[in-house]
């Protein structure tokens, strides 16, 4: 998971460095996920994950364009709610983040990207699989995972065909 989210912070801080001023040598990159609620542990693997690549980057001392940059995390909690996601996302923007790494899961991936979207914002979500994330038509929204429409019958056919279940179920939890 380390290394995953590694690669996402580092593909973020080269694609968001693109939408950074000419003269800053900062470059403010956000996350959010829940770090409060039922699954704060997950968000908050995700929020150190993010951090230790940040710090990372820092120690490399990255150069866009000729100059030293330093990256800056702001983190934020939506708690896995999306109306708690859409005031986080409009906390990042009002900050004049970047780009964001999250949000965690799809129920706040979704409506937070309209408001990173509206800002001209990048955002890059780890994990949210719910096919509406990308296919909603904003230029500014990337995922790292395959939706849940591929995902599905690929680990369907990997079931049945390599650990030869017969008997497959499905949980919906009916959670953001």
């Amino acid at each position: 998971m380390q290394v995953k989210l590694n690669v996402v912070v580092a593909a973020a801080a080269v694609l968001f460095a693109g939408t950074s001023m000419a003269q800053d040598m900062v470059v403010k990159i956000g996350h959010v996920g829940p770090t409060s609620g039922a699954i704060a542990h997950l968000g908050k693997d995700n929020e150190n994950g993010a951090r230790m690549a940040i710090d990372e980057l820092n120690a490399k001392g990255v150069t866009i364009g000729g100059k030293k940059v330093k990256f800056e995390l702001l983190a934020e909690d939506d708690a896995g709610d999306p109306k708690q996601g859409t005031a986080a996302a409009q906390k990042l923007v009002d900050s004049k983040v970047n780009g964001v790494v999250g949000h965690l899961n799809s129920g706040t991936s979704i409506p937070a990207s309209k408001v990173y979207s509206d800002a001209g914002i990048p955002q890059i979500s780890p994990s949210a699989t719910n096919p509406k994330f990308t296919r909603q038509g904003f230029k500014t929204t990337f995922r790292v995972v395959a939706d849940d429409v591929h995902l599905g019958g690929t680990l369907g056919k990997y079931a049945v065909t390599e650990l030869k279940g017969k008997t497959i179920a499905v949980i919906d939890d009916r959670t953001a």
